[in-house]
């Protein structure tokens, strides 16, 4: 899996550092345009802010009341290209606003409503979902939109957007971009890099100087790149301290989402997107077959290594739910809990909730003393962003860098389904061969959604044990050696989510069974 390294060669164009949802598509992006690119994570594919999402394809309905419409327009037209690019991990999903007068009056629901179902399409992109209308919350013999809610919340909204597997689209970007010939390492440490003389001549654009290390076993490498790209997430603005270039003047506002799991709340397959009196909203998703995911949270952090939710977030995440489920919930229904960090641009908002969640890309290519007179090697370092738009931003960080190199291709081509995607039809064949083989419906269905199509080959060999139709023995070894999966956590949080899944009983045969393959 690993490739000679570059030191031994020419320079890489792409240095990418961070293996989030914005490394891993800016590296799929590049390796299709022509460039040869080099990736590195210190962790795992996905180990930090991108895992830790509210599981959503959206415009950001809450983002127009901040004006932001270029951004929801973006976010809206890149929501119909992602449910063609990755169909096996992006799926449609309605959302039920119930109405509460005394927060916003029905007049300004329906006029956001309305731009929310058209600002997609201004760009020129088709618009599929269903567009959003006013419901009668009531059960009726058609509909139960205010399933689980108090009686008292009559008539809301239902408007779509759609559901995703976040770290799993991250994994399916990396392997995407490995396919077509970049280097993914995994595990690889970014320890530094300076601007030195390009190989070409005194005369040429100066290239950097990197180091990289291997975590595991602390050897250290040396590497060339054309040019950097800094996607390391929170890590943005710190990680410039290990580079060699002049001083930047942008910072980063850490923010802190938090989520809560507990048991089912409806049986419906609808969400909620609740209004809180304090202006924030918080969303009601179901979350596989048996869990509702509730978040998120705004809070403004200076620690961003190991997040975790508080007492108070949980609190705040419960009142809210309360004030509008029937059932209330407590603590004690909490299944799992997690938080993740944003590194938000610092546009000077003192509310966490009004910073905007847009991306900035900001290009240092000063020339200096090693590049003798010429242009520096470009750096690229990505601010912001958010899971929904990264085709985008991985758009524009290449065409930011394109001037750089003339011979790479200027047309986006990544619109272009998912090495693993293909059309839903074509995935409904993939579980309908599954079944076929003998597997139960439920876990063809989840080895489909999980893998797309190399589903089938993940069981080529047999499936060995299968735990609670949730996980199974022969989906180890792939972990292993096609997605990049060295520990526990790796394969049953990030890759699968096993360990949310499958039984009390069967978890500790399957954490036996991975400790003996990676061995």
């Amino acid at each position: 899996m690993q490739s000679a390294p570059y030191s031994q060669q020419a320079p890489v164009d792409l240095l990418v550092i961070g293996g989030g949802i914005n490394g891993a598509g800016i590296a799929r992006d590049a390796i299709g345009r022509g460039l040869s690119v080099l990736l590195v994570e210190k962790d795992d594919l996905a180990a930090h802010t991108s895992q830790w999402s509210s599981k959503l394809i959206h415009g950001g309905l809450r983002y127009l009341e901040n004006y932001e419409f270029r951004l929801v327009g973006e976010a809206l037209a890149e929501r119909e290209v992602l449910l063609r690019v990755a169909p096996h991990l992006i799926r449609p999903l309605q959302f039920v606003l119930p109405h509460e007068p005394h927060l916003r009056p029905k007049w300004m629901l329906r006029a956001g409503l309305f731009l929310y179902d058209r600002l997609g399409g201004w760009s020129g992109q088709k618009q599929t979902l269903p567009k959003s209308f006013a419901a009668n919350l009531r059960k009726t013999a058609e509909s139960n939109w205010g399933a689980g809610l108090k009686a008292k919340f009559t008539d809301g909204f239902v408007y779509s957007d759609a559901q995703v597997n976040d770290a799993r689209l991250v994994v399916e970007n990396a392997k995407d971009a490995r396919a077509r010939g970049a280097d993914v390492r995994v595990g690889v440490r970014f320890v530094g890099a300076q601007r030195v003389p390009a190989p070409e001549g005194a005369n040429a654009r100066s290239i950097w100087q990197a180091t990289i290390e291997d975590v595991a076993t602390g050897a250290c490498e040396t590497v060339h790149a054309r040019a950097i790209v800094n996607a390391s997430g929170p890590w943005v603005k710190a990680l410039l301290s290990s580079i060699d270039t002049p001083t930047t003047r942008e910072t980063v506002k850490h923010v802190k989402g938090s989520h809560i799991i507990v048991p089912r709340v409806h049986e419906s397959p609808h969400a909620y997107i609740l209004q809180n009196s304090d202006g924030r909203i918080v969303f009601v998703i179901p979350y596989f077959e048996r869990f509702s995911l509730i978040g998120t949270t705004d809070v403004p952090v200076a620690e961003y290594e190991t997040p975790a939710i508080t007492d108070d977030e949980t609190q705040y995440l419960l009142d809210l739910a309360n004030t509008y489920l029937a059932k209330s919930l407590t603590r004690d229904d909490i299944v799992a809990t997690y938080a993740g960090v944003r590194p938000l641009y610092d546009d000077g908002d003192d509310n966490p909730s009004a910073i905007t969640r847009d991306y900035t890309l900001k290009l240092d290519a000063q020339a200096d003393s090693q590049g003798a007179g010429a242009p520096g090697a470009p750096l690229l370092n990505i601010y912001g962003g958010k899971i929904t738009t990264y085709r985008k931003l991985a758009e524009h960080a290449l065409e930011k860098l394109l001037p750089f190199f003339p011979n790479a291709s200027r047309a986006s081509w990544t619109h272009a389904p998912l090495q693993a995607g293909a059309t839903p039809d074509a995935l409904a064949d993939v579980a309908q061969a599954l079944q076929s083989r003998g597997l139960t419906a439920a876990y063809a269905n989840r080895l489909m959604h999980r893998y797309g199509l190399a589903a089938e080959s993940v069981i080529a060999q047999g499936t060995g044990e299968i735990f609670d139709d949730t996980f199974s023995e022969a989906e180890i070894p792939h972990l292993r050696d096609h997605e990049w999966s060295r520990s526990v956590d790796s394969m049953l949080q990030r890759r699968t989510k096993t360990n949310l899944l499958a039984s009390a009983e069967s978890l500790p045969r399957i954490h036996a069974a991975i400790a003996t393959a990676l061995k």
